[in-house]
This record gives structure tokens, sequence and C-alpha cells, in this order.
């Protein structure tokens, strides 16, 4: 066993936009971290992600009752603060990275968790090549999370299953509520995703249809470059056809040249583009050329936060991924990111793996053409068969009063150690 002298602490955090599951994962990374006491101290959570390593505000999980990170498996949104900070380069600037080795030393700090999307990757390989620069031991383990499913290496992202079943859910039920309207009302009903460079979540959508024909009619990704005139073409088919249409569109769609259907000036910190508005401005054009009347819905954050209806398979993903993250730490791997690989046979099974860092950060997984019909507006069988397993299955939180019961986390801070504070 392990004396104390030896014996390191370990931090997690949270980043990105967050999930209806990453407090599984939370969950999975606590409860291994208490059944490892002999290898591993105290567990820190950041609060609002890396910022809170920076800030030195750090959570002491241990104050938390077992019955309440239990609840955790069930808990929407991000438990301890998520963020969305850019950590320079270290070639630019070695403060950040020097801060951080700072404050891991004042806490004993050998192992890093950090629980987010590819800019999350980004961030965790930074973290471990600063560690080998500086002279610091640091096992930096990146627990993937995003509901974009587009992290490369990994059969699925956990979030993602959750979102495709909220998405093909409320597409199906949706769709039954504008066929009943539709003889001498609205005939258009279009609902708007997320998805920036890749389309699994408005390809998630096609799951509502059972047969051929059925809803949705139409989806809008971002790896088929938009043609406006082909679009409303589609729509008027569909109308003559089935009397009505429903459209489910990518918020990152974009013409050929690469402008996007919508999205405003502003950027994020990664440099990324505020998107959203791709459904009013599609809803636009079909009522300008056709004249019909519509309706349209923001997805929004109720797809990435609808932990009500949540995939099981998604959730048991989530929860394992983050317990892999601690017995890979204890095994002395880092720089690692944890992987969910697909089994062979018919029967849909899925094991845990693992891929380097260095050729994870940064790489976007796109939907293969081969997922996307020869028209551009529907998915293949072959997207089915992927997609299918990912939202099988209920995982019903606990309902109080009507609503679901979600506790909170006492989150104590753990005393400063260094005197000096640290501006971002």
């Amino acid at each position: 066993m392990a004396n104390s002298a030896t014996k390191k602490n370990a931090f997690y955090a949270q980043s990105g936009g967050v999930t209806a599951v990453i407090n599984a994962s939370a969950c999975g990374v606590i409860q291994a971290c208490r059944e490892h006491k002999d290898k591993i101290g105290t567990l820190y959570a950041g609060q609002n992600g890396i910022i809170g390593a920076l800030q030195e505000n750090l959570i002491d999980t241990s104050k938390e009752l077992n019955s309440a990170v239990a609840a955790l498996k069930h808990t929407p949104g991000g438990a301890f603060g998520s963020c969305r900070y850019k950590m320079k380069d270290i070639k630019e600037s070695s403060t950040e990275y020097e801060r951080l080795v700072e404050v891991f030393k004042a806490h004993n700090i050998g192992y890093f968790f950090y629980n987010g999307g590819g800019d999350s990757a980004d961030t965790c390989l930074k973290v471990s090549q600063v560690s080998a620069k500086m002279g610091y031991p640091i096992q930096a383990i990146h627990i993937p999370k995003t509901i974009d499913n587009d992290l490369p290496f990994t059969d699925c992202s956990p979030g993602f299953g959750s979102v495709a079943k909220y998405v093909a859910v409320s597409t199906k039920e949706a769709s039954l509520d504008i066929a009943s309207m539709a003889a001498s009302s609205t005939k258009i009903f279009i609902l708007e995703v997320m998805g920036r460079h890749a389309g699994w979540i408005a390809a998630s959508g096609g799951l509502a249809a059972q047969e051929a024909g059925d809803a949705p009619h139409i989806i809008i990704f971002p790896e088929i470059p938009f043609n406006r005139e082909q679009f409303v073409a589609k729509v008027e088919e569909t109308i003559k056809e089935k009397g009505y249409c429903v459209v489910v569109a990518s918020e990152g769609a974009s013409y050929a040249d690469g402008a996007l259907i919508s999205g405003s000036l502003h950027k994020d910190a990664f440099g990324h583009q505020q998107l959203g508005g791709v459904a009013p401005t599609l809803a636009s054009m079909i009522k300008h050329s056709l004249g019909y009347k519509y309706h349209y819905a923001l997805a929004d954050y109720l797809q990435r936060s609808a932990r009500h209806i949540a995939s099981k398979t998604d959730v048991d993903q989530a929860y394992a991924v983050g317990r892999a993250a601690v017995e890979k730490a204890i095994e002395g791997k880092g720089a690692i990111m944890v992987t969910i690989e697909r089994g062979t046979g018919k029967k849909y099974s899925w094991a845990l793996g693992e891929a380097p860092l260095s050729k994870v950060a940064n790489i976007e997984k796109k939907m293969p053409r081969s997922f996307i019909t020869k028209d551009g507006f529907g998915i293949t069988q072959k997207a089915r068969d992927y997609l299918q397993p990912l939202i099988a299955g209920e995982d019903y939180p606990p309902f109080k009063d009507g609503l679901p019961y979600y506790p909170k986390l006492k989150k104590i801070l753990t005393p400063k150690k260094l005197g000096t504070d640290f501006e971002l």
C-alpha cells in the first residue's frame, strides 16, 4: 500500500458543452478513485473546468456522500461546472502551464482527468506535454464526451447516444402532430439540431422513420453542400406526395463555397463561430418560394440536457469510460483517451480501449458518405445499423412530485495553499 508521502491526489474537470450523461462519467471517476484509496489520495474537481485548476478553486469530492455521488449517474448538466477556455500553446506562453504545475505541486496532484470533446483532448495533450517539459509527472487522461460524435478512434462519443435518442423521439412525435394538421393548416415542420461540421445528430433524426416514406423527409447535413433550388424542389415534391414535409437540419449546414446557411459573427475562445438560425432561414426560403405555412423548433440546449429520455447504452458507456480512466491511470498510463470499441458480431456489443492523445487532438470524425443517401437528403441502412444500438434502452431518473429528481452536491472548496491569484 502506498503511504501518504508517495500517494498522489487526482484532479478531474468537465469541459465544453455538457451533456445528459457527462455526470455519469464523473460518477465513474469518483467511485473508482474511492475504491482505490491505497493508490489515489483525494480527488479534486475543478470548479468550472480547467479554470478551477488555474484559479486554485478545487472542490473536495471526498466531502460528498456516496448517495450524492451515485445520483450523478442520472443527473444532467455539469455537476462541477464546465468551461470553454483555450489554453495557449506553450511555445507562445508558458505562464498558464507554470501556474498549473504550481497548483498541482501545492496539492500533490499527479493524476489529471479531463472530460470533454476535441478541444478538451487538445488541452489534455498540452498538460501532458508540459508535465514532461517541466519535470513534474502528471498522468493526463482524456475522458471522451461530445454530443457531436466527432471524436476519432472511438466508435462513438458518450453524450451522443442520448442526444440521438432525443432527436429521433422529437422528430417522430412532431411528425405525428404535423401530419394531423396538414390538410388545412401547417404543412412544413423544421427541427434544427446541433452539429458544426459533422451531421451525426441530424442523421439520428432519420431513425424516426420506420418505413420508407416516413418522416423526416429531408435531412440537411454539414457534409453535403446545400443547394437552395434542390431543397425547395424536394420540399414541393414531398408535399405533393405526402401532404406535408418534415425537415431535420444541422446548424452547421453550408453552401458549396463554405458560407453557412445561417450563423453569427461571434466566435468562442476556440475560434468557433456561434451557430443557430438555420430553421427560420430554411422556413423563409420555403415561404417565399412555395407559400406554405410552417413551424420550426430549435432543439438547442434541450437536446443535450434531456436526461429523462437518455439512452441506456449511452449512460452505461459514459459511466464506464470514467471508471476506465482511473484504472488506466493506476496502470501507469497517460497521454491517452479512453475509447469505445464496437464488437464485430451481429448482436451489438462494445468494449473499452485507448488511443494516444497525439492522434486524437484537433481531429474531427465526419459522417461517411456511405451513411448518406445518394440525393444527400437521408440516411442509408448502413447509417441505421450504426446509429440504432446507440439509442437503445431507457434509464429513467427517479421522479418526485411529477418531476425528475436531481439532487445537488455540496461542492466544498479545499483551502487554497498559494498566496497569489491567477487572472485569466
